[in-house]
């Protein structure tokens, strides 16, 4: 039993350091009564650029924060935990491609802050590249995202409120989408 424990505490270093600089980022910025949401995407300008970095460590409240940092460590964990071997290649596409898109495409002249497009890229990774493996143990985890998350997932990649970035969600969405045809595609040619 403690190497399943290792593994598991193993799968969720990369989350948990992540969730730690959200953590810290808001606690600077609150203890010091300042705002780097400039940091944030601002679409297609020079200094938007720096949001494609910055951007998920960003967020506007506590309930922000709170709402993006339970659904991080559990889709995260899962990610490392089943696919350790392409939990690096999907998180970093899920965080950069998905930024980029924000920045590049985004209708919306106005900043972009916080890690709910890295979430959304990582469960619609985890709910089709588990569709596309087909085997039990992948379905299972398809299943179990698609429960917990599904209504979000669709409700969230729809314009419904202008201080919620839902292009970031579906840009989220899509990069995680491709990720796992792209991932599961290399498979089946080895």
């Amino acid at each position: 039993m403690p190497n399943r424990e290792n593994q598991i505490f193993s799968s969720s270093a990369v989350p948990f350091r992540f969730v730690f600089l959200m953590w810290l980022v808001f606690t600077i910025e609150y203890s010091y009564q300042i705002d780097l949401g400039f940091l944030g995407i601002y679409p297609r300008t020079l200094h938007g650029l720096l949001g494609i970095i910055f951007a998920p460590m960003l967020h506007g409240s506590l309930a922000h924060l709170l709402s993006n940092t339970f659904p991080l460590l559990f889709l995260g964990t899962l990610l490392y935990f089943f696919y350790d071997h392409i939990g690096g290649i999907v998180f970093f596409r899920c965080y950069f491609v998905t930024n980029f898109l924000v920045w590049l495409l985004s209708p919306r002249l106005s900043y972009h802050i916080g890690a709910s497009g890295l979430i959304y890229g990582l469960a619609s990774f985890l709910i089709l590249y588990g569709i596309l493996r087909q085997d039990f143990l992948s379905l299972t985890i398809s299943v179990i995202i698609l429960f917990v998350y599904g209504g979000a997932i669709l409700s969230g990649i729809l314009p419904t409120d202008p201080h919620i970035s839902w292009e970031a969600h579906l840009f989220g969405a899509i990069t995680g989408a491709a990720t796992a045809f792209d991932l599961a595609n290399k498979k089946r040619i080895r």
